[in-house]
Formats: C-alpha cells, sequence, structure tokens
C-alpha cells in the first residue's frame, strides 16, 4: 500500500486512509456526498459518521468500535472537516493522530 509525501495511506479505489486505530481504519472519499461525514471500518462492518452532529449516517459498527471512533473523532472534528474539504477538491488529506 503506497505511502504519500503527507503519510496519508492511499487504498485501492478512489479513498483515503486518515489513520488506523484499534483495528478500525478512518477513510474518506474522494468528492463524496455531503453532508460532511467519514468512513470507519472494523472487520466487515462500516459506518458512516457525521462529522459535524457525530451521528452514524449509515451502516453499523460494535458499540465498542463505536464508542472509540466516536470519542477519537470528537477530539478531531476540526481536523476531519478541514480533512473533508481537502477530499472534495481532490487533494490529500492530512493524516490524523490515532486515538491511544
Amino acid at each position: 500500500v503506497p505511502v504519500v509525501s503527507n503519510g496519508a495511506t492511499v487504498m485501492g479505489g478512489p479513498n483515503v486512509t486518515l489513520g488506523t486505530f484499534y483495528g478500525i481504519a478512518i477513510r474518506m472519499y474522494f468528492r463524496d456526498h455531503v453532508p460532511p461525514h467519514f468512513h470507519a471500518l472494523y472487520g466487515d462492518d462500516e459506518a458512516l459518521i457525521d462529522i459535524r452532529s457525530l451521528r452514524v449516517l449509515a451502516g453499523h459498527l460494535p458499540l465498542r468500535a463505536l464508542d472509540l471512533t466516536l470519542q477519537w473523532a470528537s477530539a478531531h472534528q476540526a481536523e476531519l472537516l478541514v480533512d473533508w474539504d481537502l477530499c472534495r477538491d481532490l487533494r490529500l488529506p492530512n493524516p490524523i493522530e490515532p486515538l491511544e
């Protein structure tokens, strides 16, 4: 999996992995639909999370994975919104520190 100069990992297809923690991958798709959101993947599960409200728009994660994802997103909302704008403009987003 290639890593671009800003540290974000480019995955197959038009998406970028912003970071991973505890087996949860956080991704954004280029030119994705509104509202601003990110995709959280854990095993075979995936949820789309609204960046502003931190509500699940679609999909499902196990409760513990969802709790960790929301804790991380709450701490990084401003960075997520910046990355959303970058992805909408077909620019590579900035990596975001994982949850520790």
